[in-house]
């Protein structure tokens, strides 16, 4: 089963809560830890996760600043997150989702869905970038800017750009079809398949930090209002 050997340090200052995901999560056979404050969490050696679960609402420490220090380690940068808070403003989803959290569910919510997500997440993380560019080897340029798929890497004008995982599928899909306009909808089916919950908005606040991370690149990811980006040389 793909959920043997997988590790998650869930993070919330519910302790009944933290246990009953523990019981259920065990009983599905992840190995599962606890930690009741971001504070207890940091005290972990956390590159022994496959996978967090993090309440936002916390003590000194919330759980996007959590998200923040995880996404900032190159050790943990990868490892998919998980938001679970009552918090349920689409800003909230959104600043979310730009820290690079892979999905986003909102108290109350049953175990099952808990559950369902976790299997969605570390399915997405196991498996190849979706893009056509992703599914080749051969680099993707665009005078200095480079898109190497083999390391994962992106590249502006020889330096080396931090592209969360989606902002790197969604900029090698655009750079791998210039002159190709996808829709809002192409592009959630597509890098964020199975998602449950993702707002259109989510796809904006992706294209504008590309833009800003690509530099003078950034001008050439055009917005056809009402239909949706693409890379115009």
């Amino acid at each position: 089963m793909m959920e043997m050997n997988k590790r998650i340090l869930v993070v919330d200052d519910e302790e009944t809560l933290c246990e009953a995901l523990r019981f259920n999560l065990e009983a599905e056979g992840y190995g599962v830890d606890t930690a009741n404050s971001a504070e207890q969490a940091l005290t972990l050696d956390l590159t022994r996760y496959d996978l967090f679960l993090l309440d936002i609402m916390m003590g000194e420490i919330s759980g996007m600043q959590l998200a923040r220090i995880l996404k900032s380690n190159p050790a943990t940068a990868s490892r998919p997150v998980i938001f679970c808070t009552a918090k349920d403003t689409e800003d909230d989803l959104v600043e979310g989702l730009d820290l690079g959290a892979d999905d986003y569910i909102m108290k109350p919510y049953s175990l099952k869905t808990v559950s369902a997500r976790i299997r969605a997440v570390l399915r997405r993380a196991a498996a190849p970038a979706t893009s056509a560019a992703a599914d080749s080897s051969a680099e993707i340029v665009y005078l200095g800017l480079k898109i190497i798929p083999a390391k994962k890497m992106c590249t502006v004008d020889g330096q080396e750009v931090n592209l969360p995982r989606k902002e790197f599928e969604i900029l090698s899909k655009l750079l791998s079809n210039k002159g190709r306009i996808f829709s809002r909808a192409e592009l959630l089916k597509g890098i964020w398949m199975d998602d449950v919950v993702v707002l259109d908005r989510v796809v904006d606040v992706n294209i504008t930090r590309i833009r800003q991370k690509i530099g003078p690149y950034g001008k050439h990811i055009v917005t056809r209002s009402g239909y949706g980006y693409g890379f115009m040389e």
